[in-house]
């Protein structure tokens, strides 16, 4: 059926909504029986590269040259890195440093969400190890002392991690207590429910599935909607000086 080119998709210079009906499918080197959906990349001007990974069974990742997060929508991803083989169920999440040998294998069909950042060093900060993490094992905290607004950070918080990666649960009603405004850039995919979300001077309305980017001080707010709660997977770039450049220090 044609829909006379409507989707509540959007490109703005600072933002960027992409919803499952654009979505496009692509190869990639080096990974066998998946397919991306890359959502963001240096392209439109991230820093950062932003994916879901569907996997057939037995499918895997090939190598990146970057630092990589990984998180899982549906089914079961193999992890083997250093001597030691892990298995990621929904929810389940890992944290490869730049340069950290390691394989992805998919036990049946699987979706995740991949993040891929080149590292930004930063002198005397300490190595990095591989992580490996469920996130129903991570503490919910309300955000700003909303109890109906939780945040499970799925990123250690230290000198040697220039990003972190959050989820973020609305109960219905809940919103974000202003708009906010910083240097930060986020890349954002909804799991569950749906809402309002400001961006720039746009409002649209988003739901599970979507994506956005949002640019460094892209105005942004969200209001969730609906009789279910709703959650997002949300990246944020950390704890470096404005002056710093990707593979150098501040």
């Amino acid at each position: 059926m044609h829909h006379l080119g409507l989707t509540r998709s959007s490109l703005k210079p600072d933002h960027l909504l992409q919803t499952p009906d654009a979505f496009v499918r692509t190869p990639l080197p080096g990974a066998e029986r998946v397919e991306f959906v890359i959502h963001v990349g240096p392209q439109p001007g991230a820093r950062f590269t932003q994916m879901t990974a569907e996997f057939t069974a037995d499918g895997s990742l090939g190598p990146t040259p970057a630092q990589r997060f990984l998180y899982v929508i549906e089914g079961e991803l193999e992890l083997t890195a250093g001597d030691r083989k892990h298995v990621l169920a929904p929810g389940g999440f890992a944290y490869l440093p730049q340069g950290a040998p390691h394989t992805v294998r998919a036990r049946d069909e699987s979706r995740a969400a991949v993040i891929e950042k080149p590292y930004q060093c930063e002198a005397g900060a300490p190595g990095l190890d591989i992580l490996v993490g469920d996130e129903a094992a991570k503490t919910s905290v309300p955000l700003l002392g909303d109890e109906a607004l939780r945040v499970r950070s799925l990123m250690p918080d230290g000198p040697g991690y220039d990003f972190a990666v959050n989820t973020m649960t609305y109960e219905p009603g809940a919103a974000l207590s202003m708009v906010e405004i910083h240097i930060m850039e986020h890349g954002l995919l909804m799991l569950e429910g749906g809402g309002i979300y400001r961006l720039g001077d746009s409002w649209y309305p988003v739901q599970a599935g979507d994506f956005i980017w949002m640019a460094p001080f892209c105005p942004q707010w969200f209001g969730a909607l609906g009789k279910a709660p709703a959650k997002y997977l949300i990246y944020k770039d950390w704890r470096r000086h404005p002056l710093a450049t990707p593979g150098g220090s501040a």
